[in-house]
């Protein structure tokens, strides 16, 4: 750790933002390029190339960047429009490094008196580095520190609130004028706590917004989409979840060519669906209704291959990372307990009996409803994350939810047809499954919950 006490004068540097091409147009036109933007800086000069070729290999002296009358406005230019990485140190070595994510957005006004760290910011470290980062989703630059000792000015409020004993006046000052002119720290009862249309954010909320959407760091060699990063580091979880030990339970296969005639007509079904809560005890749900119900949702259909599967709803890279937990609270020919819905063999194997696990699974549907009465049949929903995330980065959560999303209506459109009362649930218990399952919280764990029983009778 270097010691802020030192009062030698700042140093700057500046080196190309990571995953930045240069190429020549048809008009000998230079142009830099990184993932999805573009910008052209003139004719091609022999300076300007070599200019950029040191700026590529590494952070240069930017005193030593000026030999030039119009290198200066050169690199303003580059910084301008977010492709210069500026590393603030000493002579002892690098501080702090201010990385932009995208263009720039001048400030509006000086440096206000009084600062604080903008709610939406978070520091930590990335994979593979050892370095802290300070990153926000509205801000057009993050923050490297290369000195922990840092993180001691990122709650200051101003520059004369740092103490000349914990770094000088000059550096607390430097940096807190890049954190606001990066948008990381904010005006003290500014914007943030004063529009609505930040304070309807939380900052987990907003963090996944921006990070499941393509351009963040795009510009800093950061991988977006179907990247297969994982390939050749780890082994592809395969199709097929690992079976439970339990007995298997053959469920009824129905009839889908008798279904394709009598079925009602799409249009209708979708008119008819509502969200139904309470059931009949009286006349509950079958054990042959609910593996029909099974199969017209998520009954593996087709799939060969760690890689490739096929079920009724649409999964993103066919990859369908989510499983079925039918939690059976009452049902005609079929015991209590939680259940894993095998969709390879369309079967159910029992997890775990009737007891704490299964009760506060339970109850804690029952009170997302706001009914007296449990529900007959609970689905947990669960997502095996490393199916999308070995594929995939960034996105790979958002993509959970949207499946989610879509085997909702799945499930809703089924249990329509076959006359049985379903209900969405927007929330529940993070943690139960895992401990009636024994997986690890980070390896599966539920991300959906929904409603299955018989319909009350007509009134």
């Amino acid at each position: 750790m270097t010691e802020l006490v030192a009062t030698a004068a700042l140093t700057e540097h500046h080196a190309l933002v990571p995953g930045v091409y240069t190429v020549v147009d048809q008009n000998d036109r230079l142009r830099l390029v990184a993932g999805s933007r573009a910008e052209t800086f003139g004719a091609v000069q022999t300076w300007k190339r070599d200019l950029l070729r040191r700026l590529a290999a590494g952070p240069c002296p930017a005193r030593d960047l000026t030999a030039r009358d119009d290198a200066a406005a050169f690199l303003t230019a580059l910084g301008a429009g977010g492709w210069l990485e500026t590393e603030v140190g000493r002579a002892q070595g690098p501080l702090y490094t201010v990385q932009p994510t995208r263009r720039p957005v001048p400030a509006s006004s000086p440096t206000p008196d009084e600062l604080i760290l903008s709610r939406f910011a978070i520091v930590h470290r990335e994979r593979d580095s050892r370095n802290l980062v300070v990153e926000s989703p509205l801000a057009w630059a993050r923050v490297q520190l290369h000195d922990p000792a840092l993180l001691g000015l990122l709650t200051a409020r101003a520059p004369a609130a740092v103490g000349a004993a914990r770094a000088p006046r000059c550096l607390a000052d430097r940096f807190l004028r890049d954190l606001y002119r990066c948008g990381l720290a904010v005006p003290v009862g500014g914007a943030e706590e004063d529009t609505f249309h930040l304070r309807q954010w939380s900052a987990h909320e907003l963090w996944f917004h921006q990070r499941s959407r393509i351009g963040h760091r795009d510009r800093l060699g950061s991988g977006y989409g179907r990247t297969r990063w994982a390939e050749g580091l780890f082994e592809p979880l395969p199709a097929r979840h690992d079976p439970y030990p339990g007995a298997a339970i053959a469920l009824p296969t129905p009839d889908l060519e008798r279904l394709r005639r009598t079925d009602p007509p799409l249009a209708a079904v979708m008119e008819d669906r509502r969200s139904i809560r309470v059931h009949d005890d009286d006349a509950p749900i079958t054990l042959e209704q609910l593996g029909e119900f099974l199969y017209r949702c998520a009954r593996m259909r087709t799939g060969s291959g760690p890689e490739r599967a096929g079920r009724p709803y649409p999964s993103g890279g066919s990859v369908y990372e989510l499983e079925l937990y039918p939690v059976v609270r009452l049902a005609s020919g079929l015991p209590a307990g939680v259940y894993h819905y095998d969709g390879h063999d369309h079967a159910l194997r029992l997890v775990q009996g009737p007891g704490p696990g299964m009760a506060r699974l339970v109850a804690t549907a029952r009170r997302g409803t706001f009914e007296r009465l449990a529900p007959q049949v609970l689905i947990v929903v669960a997502a095996r994350f490393g199916r999308l995330a070995w594929t995939y980065e960034q996105m790979p959560y958002s993509l959970v939810l949207k499946h989610v999303g879509v085997l909702y209506q799945t499930m809703y459109l089924a249990a329509t047809v076959m006359g049985l009362a379903a209900c969405g649930l927007g929330g529940g218990d993070r943690e139960a499954l895992n401990e009636v399952t024994g997986v690890g919280y980070t390896d599966e764990s539920a991300v959906g919950e929904f409603l299955l029983g018989s319909r009350p009778a007509p009134q």
